[in-house]
């Protein structure tokens, strides 16, 4: 989702402080959600609004949100944004219409936060985020304060990308290979926060265990095809270089680039590809073919729809405060072990 220039302006203007209660990880309250409220009487209703649903991963988190609303008796309503920011302003100002009581979003672009916050304020409705950080005060998540950060469910970035550097690192010193002929490809969409974090966290964790090599870092959409497309034009810039490791944000990312690598003439035992997600990861795993993707970190969007849903209950019907953040589990899987961890394959 490309940010315009008239919208970054009217956002812009939206931009401002705004006090709401949230229980940050250390007990303290801080001010960046909603103000606390009487519970909520009668039946709860809640919207997701989620950027990319058909997503193999948001439609998981769908899934985990419906089957978790269904058990507590909740009216949920789901709906897919797509990389639409403008629909993201439309669909929180359709459910605040509909006097929903809790709106819980992953925004196709971060630049919209504020107008969402405020809107949402305004109309007395609580507001959590999932997967990817919102700030209150700014379009940008990474440039604001901690205290500004609405609340959100899903996973950390930094303990995520760090687990992927160190199987990446592991990977590396089963195939034996040298800093000076290897290249790390680090693949994401730069404007996403929760993106930085998780790539910053494998680099961290790949340069502690392996010294060295390389890492050229590329831009993408957070798409395959972008991905691939991208990771193409960077394998032709470094026409010497005969091995590479690959990670990203999602597993989007780096199933292009090892798609891209493939198609540049490079053997499954020159690359090593750790995804994140194992949704993509799966497909070459199940076709039992010789592949790059040698692992991928195991998020489960059901889990993060289920803790969602539930923690947004909770604060409607027992004026729980919202953490700051909680995360879900994530487990690394191979071609070994990824149908006994439960891995989706669709």
């Amino acid at each position: 989702m490309t940010r315009s220039t008239s919208r970054r302006a009217a956002v812009g203007s939206l931009l401002l402080a705004l006090g709401l209660t949230a229980a940050c990880s250390d007990g303290q309250e801080t001010t960046t959600g909603n103000a606390s409220a009487a519970p909520v009487g009668g039946k709860i209703s809640i919207t997701y609004l989620q950027k990319q649903g058909d997503q193999e991963y948001f439609i998981g988190e769908a899934a985990g949100a419906k089957a978790k609303a269904a058990e507590l008796g909740i009216d949920l309503k789901v709906v897919n944004l797509g990389s639409d920011a403008n629909k993201t302003v439309s669909e929180v100002q359709g459910a605040v219409a509909r006097k929903t009581n809790g709106v819980i979003v992953v925004v196709p672009d971060p630049a919209v936060g504020p107008q969402v916050v405020r809107t949402l304020r305004d109309a007395g409705t609580a507001l959590l985020t999932s997967d990817d950080q919102v700030c209150a005060t700014g379009p940008d998540p990474a440039a604001c304060a901690k205290a500004d950060l609405v609340p959100r469910i899903g996973f950390s970035g930094a303990q995520m990308g760090a687990e992927v550097g160190r199987r990446a690192a592991e990977e590396y010193a089963k195939a034996g290979w040298s800093a000076a002929d290897t290249r790390v490809v680090s693949a994401w969409k730069q404007d996403v926060t929760v993106c930085g974090d998780r790539v910053k966290g494998a680099k961290e964790a790949f340069d502690a265990a392996v010294p060295g090599v390389r890492t050229i870092d590329v831009a993408t959409d957070n798409t395959p095809t972008g991905a691939q497309d991208k990771v193409a034009a960077t394998v032709t810039a470094n026409p010497g270089v005969k091995h590479w490791v690959v990670w990203g944000c999602n597993d989007e990312n780096v199933h292009g680039a090892v798609t891209a690598l493939q198609n540049a003439g490079l053997g499954a035992n020159d690359v090593i590809g750790v995804g994140l997600g194992a949704y993509l990861a799966c497909k070459d795993w199940s076709a039992g073919k010789p592949t790059g993707m040698k692992a991928a970190l195991f998020i489960n969007g059901r889990e993060v729809g289920a803790l969602a849903v539930q923690t947004m209950y909770d604060k409607l019907k027992n004026s729980k405060e919202f953490p700051a953040e909680l995360f879900a589990r994530a487990t690394m899987v191979d071609a070994a072990t990824w149908q006994g961890a439960g891995v989706t394959c669709g």
